[in-house]
């Protein structure tokens, strides 16, 4: 990639976890920044030295990285992730690489196996036990992504719950699945291994 499609690929990712009507996928992650945009700004040496040091893959998980695993991707500076990005990178690669065995620990820890449909469950506008798991960073939004595929539980969420907070982490978890591209099976045998044992 060149330094401008570093920067364009940084805005793609940008809008997908912050815009409802943008979507990497479906504008097979284009934006309309121009060369321009790109010579005003003071932080294009960024962008110039990861077209340099990382492959075209690198650069996309490097931003699908930072913008994911970030409390508010809006709020998310250029400069942080000039800062921190590179660490928020290796440590997202190793939940990656590990990530059924990711789901197996932290499934293990959480699950409530006589409780285990209320777990799930939305009443009087209160959070659900898994949505506060999630807010106090026992689970991680890997996690709590691949139930919601296994289970669909965030439809009745959003059904039964209006709240500012679970707006926010919905939004991140439509925007995180297609990211998600796994064998769902697999993930279903182990949470089934674990309620059921």
């Amino acid at each position: 990639m060149t330094p401008l499609e570093v920067y364009q690929t940084y805005l793609a990712f940008k809008n997908h976890f912050t815009k409802d009507n943008y979507d990497y996928f479906k504008y097979c992650g284009k934006t309309k920044a121009s060369k321009t945009s790109f010579n005003n700004r003071k932080d294009r040496y960024f962008f110039e030295r990861m077209s340099r040091k990382k492959s075209d893959d690198e650069i996309q998980r490097f931003f699908l990285a930072n913008f994911s695993q970030c409390q508010d991707p809006a709020r998310l500076w250029i400069g942080e992730i000039i800062d921190s990005g590179e660490e928020v990178y290796v440590d997202w690669l190793k939940k990656i690489q590990s990530l059924q065995y990711l789901f197996k620990t932290e499934s293990e820890v959480f699950v409530d196996k006589k409780n285990f449909d209320k777990m799930f469950s939305v009443s009087g506008g209160s959070h659900s036990v898994i949505l506060k798991k999630y807010l106090q960073g026992a689970i991680s939004l890997e996690t709590l992504v691949l139930l919601d595929m296994i289970l669909g539980f965030s439809k009745n969420h959003d059904k039964n719950l209006f709240d500012p907070v679970w707006e926010t982490v919905s939004f991140k978890m439509k925007k995180y699945k297609p990211f998600l591209n796994i064998d769902i099976k697999s993930y279903k045998t182990v949470l089934r291994e674990i309620v059921c044992e």
